[in-house]
């Protein structure tokens, strides 16, 4: 990164045009900053979440820890995360066939 280029050989609009990809590429990267810092925001607020109901008596064991509806036998059963270990409803889940789990939308999004 901290090697010069000589871009002295190429015509003023070749130089602009490489100017336009570098500030282009800047901006992206921003962007992409941004994004990751906004997604790790939410996850760790996520994660206050669950650590706060969690400590709440058996709540885990009848509510989806992440979305908080109640678990049916039949319509919302419970799975566990293979990650976090918490209880959670088919809507806040996703099968991994690779690893025969289930793993919550927020554990997905952290890997």
């Amino acid at each position: 990164m901290g090697r010069k280029l000589d871009l002295s050989g190429l015509t003023d609009e070749e130089a602009e045009h490489v100017l336009q990809v570098v500030q282009r590429d800047f901006s992206l990267r921003k962007k992409e900053e941004e994004r990751l810092s906004e997604m790790k925001q939410k996850l760790d607020e996520e994660g206050n979440k669950c650590s706060i109901l969690s400590k709440q008596q058996k709540f885990n064991e009848h509510c989806c820890i992440r979305c908080c509806s109640p678990f049916t036998f039949l319509i919302n059963s419970k799975r566990q995360c293979q990650d976090c270990k918490y209880n959670i409803c088919k809507s806040c889940s996703t099968y991994q066939k690779k690893e025969k789990a289930w793993i919550c939308s927020v554990c997905q999004q952290a890997r």
